[in-house]
């Protein structure tokens, strides 16, 4: 059986602008589009650049580090207790806040003599209640210790602190952050060089 085979013969572009097209610039503009095209939506839905301001996370960060904040997760799963997270705080949504999950939903925040314990169920009963560990708090315990303090959450609040946590101004300034207000996750650090890390901070609680 005989196949019968075309070929297309090219046509001839002519105008001017197919003559810039296929110039150098045209070609160096295609490849501004073409990458424009691809950042804007993964700048816009999956990831984007955030400074580090303030003393509130030391030492886990530093004033001035280059972050590139992980803005998918939060879409697919709920935070987690550890991670640090970028948020919105209620105090004023129009700023971006860096902190770490400290309380989940639904479970009681008590902070003690500046130890921090999670009530999940019935707190009158002791055997309910841990206290947190967190190998993440570099700085020294405060002088006098802040007052105690107790704290319910809801079903869609968590509680977050600084791990410079003598001087963060956090959920015990400025409440419960809601769900919807996170924005995302740390996925790498990028500044300063000799700080380059993926998923920096991060650290899950094993209760």
């Amino acid at each position: 059986m005989n196949e019968e085979m075309i070929k297309q013969e090219p046509v001839e572009q002519t105008g001017w602008f197919n003559r810039f097209r296929k110039s150098f610039w045209g070609e160096i503009l295609q490849i501004v589009v073409i990458s424009l095209i691809i950042v804007i939506p993964f700048r816009a839905y999956i990831a984007q650049p955030f400074l580090v301001s303030g003393p509130s996370m030391d030492d886990t960060f530093a004033n001035g580090q280059y972050l590139i904040v992980d803005e998918l997760t939060y879409n697919i799963r709920n935070p987690q207790r550890g991670e640090v997270v970028i948020f919105r705080p209620p105090s004023n949504p129009s700023v971006f806040y860096i902190k770490r999950v400290i309380g989940l939903p639904n479970e009681t925040v008590k902070i003690k003599n500046d130890v921090v314990s999670i009530c999940k169920a019935d707190c009158a009963k002791p055997e309910n209640t841990f206290a947190l560990d967190e190998p993440y708090i570099k700085s020294s315990k405060s002088n006098p210790p802040r007052p105690d303090e107790i704290k319910t959450l809801g079903p869609d609040e968590y509680f977050v602190m600084g791990d410079n946590r003598f001087v963060s101004q956090d959920s015990r300034i400025f409440g419960p952050v809601k769900r919807g207000s996170f924005i995302g996750r740390p996925f790498l650090r990028l500044l300063p060089l000799n700080k380059v890390s993926l998923f920096p901070g991060q650290f899950h609680e094993e209760k």
